[in-house]
């Protein structure tokens, strides 16, 4: 049985500036993910992702802008390229703080195990969600579905963090080998024969690094 909880003052105006405070939409050439990261690195975010929210290595539309004040105009965030109906999933594991409509757009918060106290919080905007408040979610587990583009972004998936009220970047949940290079893993050397037989490596590339499918 799934415990339901308040939610705690304070929620809905952070989830409000999370859907209406983003600044007005605006054209601007799609970045790379690891060019969107390294802008504004934050160490006080461990990496604890294991998944990107939507897809394998999107494209990011718009990049984290934090603003000059509390309520000043920015970008509270960043914008995925995403289709809608496209299934998005929870970066890490934690526990499903928010699931519902916030301004007319479905929103889910996710508050992720183990990052401290108050625990970082993703959100996820606008998404039809499948789970509800209150419930537990592995890393890569689906929450919902993108919904069909709003005004803020035509297609996309609105991705962010915070600790408390404190908007922070989200792409510095990602650890290097989902950001921009996959993991480290030996490699025949060529001319070496090849163990359990008398061929040597042949010359050939190296098939690209992909993530395993979930």
């Amino acid at each position: 049985m799934r415990t339901r909880r308040w939610v705690r003052p304070g929620t809905w105006l952070v989830l409000l500036l999370t859907v209406l405070a983003t600044g007005p939409p605006r054209t601007a050439p799609a970045v790379s993910a690891t060019d969107a990261g390294r802008r504004v690195p934050d160490p006080a975010v461990p990496p604890v992702a294991r998944h990107w929210p939507v897809g394998t290595r999107p494209v990011v539309l718009r990049g984290w802008e934090p603003p000059a004040t509390p309520y000043g105009p920015g970008h509270r965030g960043v914008d995925l390229a995403a289709r809608a109906g496209a299934p998005v999933r929870a970066v890490a594991a934690g526990r499903v703080s928010f699931a519902g409509p916030v301004a007319g757009r479905g929103v889910v918060s996710v508050e992720l195990a183990g990052t401290g106290a108050p625990p970082l919080r993703t959100t996820y905007a606008p998404v039809a969600a499948t789970v509800r408040e209150g419930d537990e979610v592995a890393a890569g587990e689906v929450l919902g579905t993108v919904e069909p583009a709003g005004p803020h972004c035509a297609p996309c998936l609105h991705w962010g963090l915070l600790r408390g009220e404190v908007y922070l970047n989200p792409l510095s949940l990602l650890p290097p080998w989902l950001l921009d290079i996959g993991p480290s893993r030996l490699l025949p050397v060529l001319g070496v024969p090849l163990p359990g037989g008398a061929e040597v490596s042949p010359a050939r590339r190296a098939t690209p690094w992909r993530p395993p499918l979930p």
